[in-house]
């Protein structure tokens, strides 16, 4: 029987680390040099296979759940990821975005999940939508099981985004994120029909809000995945700006067909490669399976037996 939550999850630890060796690094130095394979040391000079706050943050996340949906434990968890080097490869943070450290350290100092999250224009980061993803897969199994609504399951996204990015346009690109991962796993056809399909749902949905309406328009180039797939690499921006890491993962996505050549695509973009990489990571798994991810890449993982083993 299929593991969607080995599928989503590796999808997104596996393209966390094919990233982390060239981050920072410019597209054209990656165009004369492009990643191929699973590397090691490079940007912050550590073994090939090692993830990073992406995936610490998405496992934290994927811990807490186990027990059942418990905002204050996730907090918890960032804080103890933050702080104590737990859910990382070797018991020490190398890599955490500023939004993300500066909610933990405000729920350290207030201990209220609706004071940590940053609500500014400048607080939108991909921070919350890189550790998305095992959200998406337990919103998704509440509505299988329970019958919960679309309005109840993007409320309980958009809570887990404001943990740490507060703003709507964030919670928007997680709401995405979310309609996206249900067609995956619920629709037929090939990625990108089933991908456009959720996006279609979810720009519905949004229309509906007037706060949200306004604030879709940022989104306006992933709405029609062929048209974004037709758009010149050089007008792709691989930033950390969310809209922007959103856009990029998608366009590797609807030109790839295969997990290997989504993630590699991602990473050789440059400047934000791991995030954009496990972003496009944690779709292209869910789609192509946990099978279809290199086992020479799995095998190399940190800490693989105890990330698949929470899977």
């Amino acid at each position: 029987m299929r593991n969607i939550w080995l599928d989503g999850i590796m999808g997104v630890v596996v393209g966390d680390a094919l990233g982390v060796p060239v981050e920072f690094s410019y597209r054209e130095d990656l165009a004369a040099n492009p990643v191929t394979d699973m590397r090691g040391y490079g940007t912050y000079g550590l073994p090939k296979g090692t993830w990073s706050d992406d995936s610490s943050m998405t496992l934290a996340t994927l811990d807490s759940l186990r027990f059942g949906y418990k905002p204050d434990d996730m907090m918890v968890k960032f804080a103890k990821w933050l702080k104590d080097g737990e859910y990382t490869p070797y018991g020490k943070v190398f890599d955490v975005g500023t939004t993300c450290k500066n909610a933990i350290n405000s729920y350290l100092l207030y201990l209220d999940i609706t004071r940590c999250g940053r609500h500014g224009e400048d607080d939108n980061g991909n921070g919350s939508l890189m550790r998305i993803m095992p959200m998406c897969l337990y919103v998704y199994e509440k509505q299988k099981q329970e019958g919960i609504t679309d309005d109840e399951a993007i409320r309980l996204i958009h809570e887990v985004s404001a943990l740490t990015h507060g703003h709507i346009r964030s919670k928007i690109a997680c709401g995405l994120y979310f309609f996206m991962t249900r067609s995956i796993l619920e629709e037929e056809g090939t990625l990108i029909q089933r991908m456009q399909h959720g996006l279609t749902k979810g720009f519905c949905y949004y229309e509906q809000s007037l706060e949200a309406e306004e604030e879709l328009k940022q989104y306006k180039r992933i709405k029609d995945l062929e048209e974004l797939k037709r758009i010149p690499e050089d007008a792709i921006i691989s930033s950390g700006y969310v809209v922007a890491s959103l856009e990029a993962a998608l366009w590797c996505l609807t030109r790839t067909s295969s997990y290997a050549e989504a993630t590699l695509m991602a990473v050789n973009l440059g400047r934000d490669t791991d995030t954009i990489a496990a972003i496009a990571g944690g779709l292209a798994g869910l789609y192509y399976g946990y099978e279809g991810i290199p086992e020479e890449w799995l095998e190399v993982i940190a800490r693989r037996e105890w990330v698949e083993g929470m899977c």
